[in-house]
């Protein structure tokens, strides 16, 4: 099984956006240090709590300090942009990073309406639901799709080639596991979003997967927040600021990743300390928590999970991923002497 990083640039109370991302680029080294195979960054838009809105401009500086793990976007949300332009900025991306490039591509339309709003070129009028339309085209540009005739045929052409991304579909409901199925894209699966039937999204892609000349068979990874550490209770603790900052988003309230002692304090106000979480938290030592993705890997049929950390401390994520890579046994980088 292989084990990936999903990395939304948190931004800790108390730092900065700036330091954030500088954070990213350190976790994105470890991670291709520990043996990592692939580390993904998200677009999130509006806020003060993630300081990762451009996954296409982010790519590059983290591909350039690591030198053997695939980096790509988790993802890239489409109805924003103009698929050709899509095309044009991950094809550059491939063709300086050759064979290490991920293209995740997911529909999520903004964190809130406003925030949606103010995303789109034209706004006079709500955008149109045309994913799959735009998801078409992208593929077009990308595998040289078009027929010779077609106006657009000369957009092939784009600047990385012979080198292309690996594309991706990203997804948490049925309508995006039947897509992936009927185009035959690999399909990765946001179980720290949904994990309710999450599995059998996941089956429904098996059950309805069409071979093509980009995948053979059907290929699944799944996304799913998880926290290591020495013990039980601290794994737990660290855990207690993602949950405060999810409780306040859920009430329409983007705020930076508290602390652990406010978040505690929040918790048991608020009667939430002891209550299950609303979702999936997959906590604890480095054995418990192999057991636990093992596990959710097997309910989806998947070849890789992709973990989902927010901590307060950015030392405590990046030991997270360390105890996580060594209860694996991945492969490590030997350090230089």
């Amino acid at each position: 099984m292989r084990l990936s990083v999903l990395d939304q640039s948190p931004i800790p109370e108390g730092s900065t956006g700036s330091q954030a991302l500088r954070n990213t680029i350190d976790l994105a080294q470890a991670a291709d240090r520990l043996g990592y195979h692939r580390y993904w960054v998200a677009e999130h838009h509006g806020g003060g709590m993630l300081a990762g809105p451009a996954p296409e401009v982010l790519i590059g500086p983290i591909a350039s300090a690591t030198e053997r793990i695939r980096v790509g976007s988790g993802g890239v949300m489409l109805p924003h942009y103009s698929p050709f332009k899509v095309a044009e900025s991950f094809s550059l991306l491939s063709g300086l990073f050759p064979g290490r490039i991920d293209l995740g591509i997911g529909r999520a339309a903004g964190t809130d309406p406003v925030t949606t709003h103010v995303l789109q070129r034209d706004r006079r009028q709500a955008p149109p639901d045309d994913f799959f339309d735009q998801l078409a085209e992208l593929i077009a540009y990308l595998e040289d799709r078009f027929p010779d005739d077609h106006p657009l045929k000369r957009l092939t052409a784009l600047p990385g080639l012979p080198e292309a991304p690996e594309l991706w579909l990203l997804g948490s409901s049925p309508q995006s596991a039947i897509w992936a199925a009927g185009l035959g894209l690999p399909y990765a699966f946001a179980d720290f979003i949904n994990s309710d039937g999450g599995a059998g999204i996941a089956k429904l892609y098996r059950e309805r997967f069409t071979d093509s000349e980009r995948l053979l068979a059907p290929r699944t990874s799944v996304a799913v927040w998880a926290i290591a550490a020495d013990t039980d209770e601290q794994a737990e603790r660290l855990a207690y600021p993602s949950r405060m900052a999810m409780a306040m988003l859920r009430r329409g309230r983007l705020i930076a990743v508290p602390p652990v002692e406010k978040a505690e304090r929040f918790l048991e106000a608020e009667g939430l300390l002891d209550r299950p979480p609303g979702r999936r938290l997959v906590l604890g030592t480095p054995g418990r928590v192999r057991a636990e993705l093992e596990a959710v890997a097997a309910d989806y049929g998947a070849e890789e999970v992709i973990v989902v950390s927010i901590t307060f401390d950015h030392e405590a994520r990046r030991r997270s991923y360390e105890l996580i890579a060594g209860a694996f046994g991945l492969a490590a980088k030997p350090v230089a002497a």
